[in-house]
């Protein structure tokens, strides 16, 4: 048995995850990335290559906020992607959590985004 560290442990969900979902321009995937200081959502068309909408804690309607990048700032980041998602006339998604475990950050990511007009 091999000791693998968190990093590693993330990478192999992460790979997991992505060999069964793709996006479609249809229902592309809502991908997650959460760093040490940020949080980073996109929509990506994997058949084409292409990111439909994004948004971040570096944004500056996010930034006007005063809000940091943790549950509550999740939350409200969730509600802006929902809307720039809308906006895209994007309304069904593949939630790409990108390895990360489903809770706290993610989870309310998720239930914001569904709450505003996403389907999963």
């Amino acid at each position: 048995m091999t000791i693998r560290t968190r990093q590693e442990q993330r990478n192999r969900r992460h790979l997991r995850i992505r060999s069964k979902i793709t996006g479609t321009a249809a229902c592309p995937r809502f991908c997650v990335s959460i760093t040490a200081k940020n949080i980073y959502l996109q929509f990506i068309d994997d058949e084409n290559g292409v990111t439909l909408a994004t948004t971040s804690t570096l944004d500056k309607q996010f930034k006007e906020q005063n809000i940091l990048p943790n549950l509550a700032g999740a939350q409200v980041l969730g509600k802006m992607a929902a809307e720039k998602a809308v906006a895209a006339n994007i309304n069904n998604v593949v939630f790409d959590r990108s390895g990360f475990k489903f809770h706290g950050r993610v989870k309310a990511i998720a239930d914001a985004a569904r709450e505003n007009g996403l389907k999963f």
